[in-house]
């Protein structure tokens, strides 16, 4: 009967990203890695909410104007003496708000610093901060740079989401962002394919995904876009050689579509 249940756990399938990622009444979830974080922010804030919670949604890199602009309302700390109020109001009329640094030439919104999203987070008007902790440039796969990424210590899950159109694919620069941190981490050569085994140590190598993440956080391994593969089983691989690592630091992988709205969840 163990086995049996084990069995349903490991193929649960959800269409709610709360319910895929476990989330508690109240969390500072950061985003990390690559293949569509912005868009998994996007989704989540929408469906927190929907739920009638208060969500605040920042970065402590930089983010597109325009994706900081899908949020009901956007405050940028530099410019604005009054924000905190501002978003107070906000969280309790639209519910949602983004906050960022400032609007920088290049059309991007820079992101807060880390010790004023714990700020952030400890209002207790505030149910979950979301917050997009380093950046990927659009590519479905990276590792973090030097000082990536910057993750708040009051975070109380990373989600680290790796596209899957990079499975199968060769490593270079139209799939990766850093190849060579990338080369570092999977000790793949430039050119390599890449595949479940080499892919898993982007989540499960010390300078992986998942650097910095504070011990009391929970680690999420997010697989997106399960609607461009066709090869299912190299991604359920993936996902079983993530959890079945010794040090068992993984709370859960999820694959999915952000996109279709769907994810089963492993444990």
């Amino acid at each position: 009967m163990q086995q049996a249940r084990h069995f349903n756990e490991l193929k649960k399938t959800v269409k709610s990203l709360i319910d895929a990622l476990g989330l508690g009444a109240r969390e500072h979830v950061a985003l990390v890695g690559g293949g569509g974080k912005t868009t998994l922010m996007f989704a989540l804030a929408e469906e927190l909410r929907l739920k009638g919670t208060r969500v605040i949604a920042s970065t402590t890199t930089k983010v597109r104007h325009r994706e900081a602009l899908q949020y009901e309302k956007v405050l940028l700390v530099e410019d604005d003496a009054d924000w905190r109020n501002k978003a107070r109001e906000g969280l309790s009329q639209e519910r949602t708000v983004f906050v960022g640094g400032s609007l920088l030439d290049s059309g991007k919104v820079a992101g807060i610093s880390a010790s004023l999203a714990d700020a952030v987070f400890h209002d207790s008007k505030v149910h979950y901060l979301v917050v997009e902790a380093d950046g990927s440039a659009g590519h479905p796969l990276k590792a973090p740079g030097e000082h990536e990424p910057v993750l708040p210590s009051s975070v109380t899950m990373v989600v680290a989401v790796m596209g899957l159109e990079a499975m199968g694919a060769r490593l270079d620069e139209a799939t990766a962002f850093r190849v060579e941190q990338v080369r570092k981490v999977t000790g793949l050569e430039p050119g390599s394919i890449l595949a479940p085994k080499a892919l898993a140590r982007i989540f499960l190598h010390p300078s992986g995904l998942f650097k910095g993440t504070p011990d009391v956080a929970r680690r999420v391994v997010f697989l997106n876009k399960g609607d461009l593969i066709e090869e299912k089983t190299k991604a359920e691989e993936l996902a079983d050689i993530v959890l079945a690592d010794p040090m068992k630091k993984i709370d859960r992988v999820i694959l999915g579509s952000v996109k279709r709205g769907v994810y089963q969840i492993k444990i």
